[in-house]
């Protein structure tokens, strides 16, 4: 796919063309053809006709859900291939856990997805109690709830993760009757071109699904202020999260954001021996490019030491390398921009007071990629500007805590909203110090990533809920209908 696809057909971009660049070596995988401006209205307009049509929204909800689940099995028919180009623009490691996150996870939540909209009721009755059910002078009153499609959706894509966040944006939109124009990122537009082929094959109307592939972002503007746009989905920085938002307002866009987050992780006393695998799992994964991945680490001040010893050998240990590599744990991240971020809050942190535990450069092998040693920052306290910054790379802050009050406190203590862990044998206080997380998102020893449980943002790490009831519902209007005798 040179440019998109368009009206049920691929079509060749007429825009300015870009690089996609391989971070496990640094070397250009291809150069594509971007959608011109006017190629993105006509996406749009596509997409508008198809809904005023009633096309695909007038369609009874099962009959979408047949095609859909012929969509997911030609996605699924195509996961050997996805794997592949996931491991070559994004640079994740084909042989380690984030790549079954990269692609088999989200291949069988779209299966639930629809699953789960299918048991969602279009009406519902509104909870009203018997003395409104009946008016003062005798007449019966109902009041139901119906739920609609919304319209067009603009699905923008993240680069961590491009697969994933595109999929769990255009399952919901489909299945409540909508139709979607979707952005992969720039970084990351090699593995959009099988959302195309599958909607082909599996015989979507023309103009349910949209793609657009541009290498700069006045597509992905056009996409948020266009009035034939009702809904933009969109998963980032909260820094481009903010301009969707003001791009959104004139027109009144409902919106779905997922952006950054600097998630806590508080261990308990009774706990610290989980300290050093947790930090590992959360500097690999993905060279640590997750929103929800827990960043700031918090232990107890009288531990921290030992801890830190610990943490010396078994970082050492960590296996750098590029995303086919069979030995590699963690590899690249996405950009030499995102490389330098990494250098320049090390750097910060040093500054503000903080200590480099291990790693914190660029290692001396492989040569070339966008590489960056796993990294742990030993941090005075939670106003260093490691520990307040989303960093977005293998770099992890542990902070010590005087008791879990003191705990709580510093993990409150953050723009972002966005997921949070506490760690504890007493599974009773675990609970109690997780119930004082202010965070969308907050698991217990363990996470959950579930088609059927909502994750979102509070604060700066945005707006809407995606997947679950909230994250279906999301996508759907609601109006109350009143009736009386």
């Amino acid at each position: 796919m040179e440019g998109g696809f368009v009206e049920g057909r691929h079509v060749a971009g007429l825009g300015a063309p870009f690089t996609v660049e391989n971070p496990s070596t640094g070397s250009v995988i291809k150069t594509l053809s971007g959608m011109s401006l006017r190629q993105v209205g006509e996406a749009i307009s596509s997409a508008r006709r198809a809904f005023d049509s009633g096309i695909w929204s007038d369609l009874p909800i099962a009959a979408r859900a047949e095609t859909l689940r012929r969509y997911v099995a030609g996605l699924e028919a195509r996961a050997d291939r996805i794997i592949d180009l996931v491991a070559l623009e994004a640079g994740c490691p084909r042989f380690t856990p984030s790549m079954r996150s990269q692609v088999q996870t989200p291949l069988a939540q779209a299966y639930q997805i629809i699953d789960l909209a299918l048991a969602l009721p279009d009406y519902e009755d509104n909870p009203l109690p018997i003395s409104e059910r009946v008016n003062p002078m005798g007449q019966p009153y109902q009041s139901l709830r119906q739920y609609t499609p919304i319209g067009v959706v603009a699905a923008i894509a993240a680069y961590n993760f491009p697969f994933l966040t595109a999929l769990w944006k255009v399952m919901p939109a489909l299945i409540t009757g909508n139709m979607v124009v979707l952005r992969p990122s720039p970084l990351t537009p090699l593995s959009a071109v099988v959302f195309g082929e599958a909607a082909d094959e599996a015989g979507l109307p023309p103009g349910v699904l949209n793609i657009v592939v541009e290498g700069g972002i006045e597509g992905a503007q056009l996409l948020t202020t266009h009035a034939d746009v009702d809904m933009v989905a969109f998963t980032g920085s909260t820094a481009v999260g903010v301009q969707v938002m003001q791009q959104a307002a004139a027109t009144m866009k409902r919106l779905q954001l997922e952006l950054g987050g600097k998630s806590a992780q508080i261990f308990l006393p009774d706990a610290i021996d989980k300290v050093v695998p947790v930090m590992i799992g959360a500097c690999t994964a993905h060279a640590g490019q997750g929103c929800a991945l827990g960043t700031r680490i918090f232990v107890p001040e009288a531990d921290k030491p030992a801890i830190v010893e610990k943490i010396k050998a078994a970082f050492a240990a960590i296996r750098i390398g590029g995303a086919d590599d069979l030995t590699t744990q963690l590899g690249p991240v996405i950009s030499a921009a995102q490389r330098a971020r990494c250098e320049h809050f090390v750097a910060l942190a040093v500054e503000s007071g903080g200590t480099i535990v291990t790693g914190g450069r660029r290692p001396d092998s492989p040569e070339g990629g966008f590489f960056f040693e796993p990294t742990v920052l030993d941090l005075p306290d939670n106003a260093n500007p490691a520990a307040q910054e989303e960093i977005f790379g293998p770099v992890l802050c542990i902070i010590g805590y005087r008791d879990l009050d003191h705990a709580v406190q510093m993990a409150n203590d953050s723009r972002y909203g966005l997921s949070g862990y506490v760690f504890g044998a007493d599974r009773r206080k675990a609970l109690e110090v997780a119930l004082r997380i202010k965070s969308g998102t907050v698991n217990v020893n363990g996470a959950m990533m579930s088609s059927y449980v909502s994750a979102g943002g509070q604060r700066m790490s945005g707006v809407g809920r995606e997947r679950g009831v909230e994250g279906i519902r999301l996508y759907q209007q609601l109006s109350c209908i009143n009736m009386g005798a």
